[in-house]
């Protein structure tokens, strides 16, 4: 029978003690209002005594949230715990949390304790504790750098002082997932009264190991994983929420565990904790990333076409993200563009496929990803049947405010590349110039406009102009990145129209 995993949401608390981080009780109260949706165990909503903000959103939250624990932090001290105590009065399941470091290094330099007197406060700290709720959870911060032996002892007087929950930090990210395990392993055999009480994991991710620590703890007979969303916190942060959540239901087969987390609403969540804590996330983030269910791979999109699977382990509307995404750049294939152009209702020949598809891969190797208002001016630019008698095969600008703009142009005409420079009123009217003098062509621009057809900083300029060359008026246009490459297109590109129409005279 597949055991329930209790997931303990730190994100208020530690989450909130990242750099930077300060959440007013307004904030606090809309994240977890969201955590309340997600359907978490416990919120764990702050630290009442470290600040008047923090205990007046123990307060506030007790109050709100009915259908969770409400978890408030405190140290071994009794102000810290009669402070909790008093936060917590309007909670319908409130929990304290107390703790002591258990390490020789913290007990010698930090809170200058002998271990006797550090396992007599832990154990009047649960008695205490117990006056104003029936569940406390104790943690021996610092566990995983503590002597085994005397770690189970405190524990044991944790559990005789009623304790209900024993958590084992791993509070500077430093055990190794198997080194963890055993730890917890240990625990389990050598702490009497282990076996009434729930065994809690805190991770830290100071070596990225935060979740693989997580994981193999339950496995091994731990039954909370205190989380963080967006794994933020101290330092590297906590074992992430999302990562949790969906590594327990992705191989709920395999662990044999599950929680009542509604994974749909683990993408909204996310948002709002990136949006309010000003932290934002890697786009390639585990679960809640931007490019997690995107795919630019050739061979990958190819599969993701042929079968979704192939490629994803998850679903993105699982978590309440938006569809996969087959996300056209330089290292699309074939078959991905030409499923999307089809998508845009172009229906193409296969030569004009073939030209598409070149004129998409060279726009590509400038510029990152290529969005549909680029596809179009692609399709657009590139398979309008026009003989290239000059075809642009370099260009070369200097240009500046104390310098004259000069232009260095390479064109091929009938196979050979000629190239010819010169100055001019600008990049733009120097680089046609450069090609006047290649073309031998007497023709004059009467119209020349630009404007962006995607967005960003690397959206793709289309030029536009209109030349005049006897009775012959033509437009021409052009497009790159390059306000220039793509004026220098359009010229061309005019230029070739008006030697189709000599060639049909």
């Amino acid at each position: 029978m597949a055991k329930k995993i209790n997931l303990f949401d730190t994100t208020l608390r530690d989450g909130e003690q990242a750099p930077g981080i300060h959440l007013n009780v307004r904030e606090k109260l809309e994240i977890a209002e969201q955590l309340d949706r997600l359907n978490v165990d416990i919120i764990e909503a702050g630290f009442p005594i470290s600040s008047k903000s923090d205990f007046n959103s123990v307060v506030e939250i007790s109050k709100k949230i009915k259908n969770r624990r409400i978890a408030a932090l405190a140290r071994a001290v009794p102000i810290d715990i009669d402070t909790a105590g008093e936060a917590l009065q309007h909670a319908a399941n409130p929990v304290i949390h107390t703790f002591i470091s258990s390490s020789d290094i913290h007990l010698e330099y930090q809170f200058k304790k002998t271990r006797d007197e550090a396992i007599v406060l832990a154990a009047d700290a649960v008695k205490r504790a117990r006056k104003y709720t029936d569940w406390v959870e104790f943690s021996a911060m610092d566990a995983t750098r503590s002597d085994r032996d005397f770690l189970c002892r405190m524990y044991e007087a944790a559990i005789k002082s009623g304790a209900s929950v024993l958590n084992v930090p791993d509070t500077v990210g430093y055990a190794l997932p198997e080194e963890y395990a055993r730890l917890i392993d240990y625990i389990i055999a050598n702490t009497a009264g282990i076996e009434n009480v729930i065994i809690s994991v805190h991770c830290h991710n100071d070596l990225g190991l935060a979740v693989a620590n997580s994981i193999l703890a339950v496995q091994h007979g731990a039954g909370q994983i205190e989380v963080s969303v967006n794994g933020i916190g101290e330092r590297a942060g906590n074992a992430a929420f999302e990562e949790i959540a969906m590594v327990l239901d992705t191989r709920k087969n395999e662990l044999d565990f599950y929680t009542d987390i509604n994974l749909k609403e683990i993408m909204k969540t996310s948002m709002l904790v990136r949006h309010l804590t000003g932290y934002t996330v890697a786009p390639n983030k585990p679960i809640v990333g931007k490019y997690v269910f995107t795919h630019e791979a050739g061979i990958h999109q190819d599969g993701m076409l042929k079968n979704r699977t192939t490629y994803e382990i998850m679903k993105p509307e699982d978590i309440g993200s938006q569809p996969s995404k087959l996300m056209l750049g330089k290292h699309s294939g074939r078959h991905a563009f030409v499923k999307r152009i089809e998508e845009l209702g172009f229906r193409l020949s296969e030569d004009e496929i073939e030209k598409a598809f070149e004129g998409f891969k060279d726009l590509a190797e400038k510029k990152g990803e290529i969005s549909d208002d680029d596809l179009k001016a692609i399709i657009n630019n590139e398979i309008r049947d026009i003989e290239e008698y000059f075809k642009l095969k370099y260009y070369q600008v200097i240009n500046g405010t104390s310098i004259k703009s000069t232009a260095t142009v390479g064109i091929e005409v009938n196979g050979n590349l000629i190239e010819s420079a010169s100055y001019g009123d600008g990049p733009v009217d120097a680089s046609f110039k450069a090609i006047d003098n290649i073309t031998g062509l007497e023709a004059s621009l009467s119209d020349y406009s630009i404007e962006a057809v995607s967005e960003g900083g690397d959206a793709i300029g289309s030029v536009k102009v209109i030349l005049n060359s006897g009775q012959v008026r033509v437009m021409g246009s052009g497009i790159s990145t390059d306000v220039i490459e793509a004026s220098i297109k359009s010229y061309l590109d005019a230029l070739n129209r008006i030697m189709l129409y000599r060639k049909s005279e």
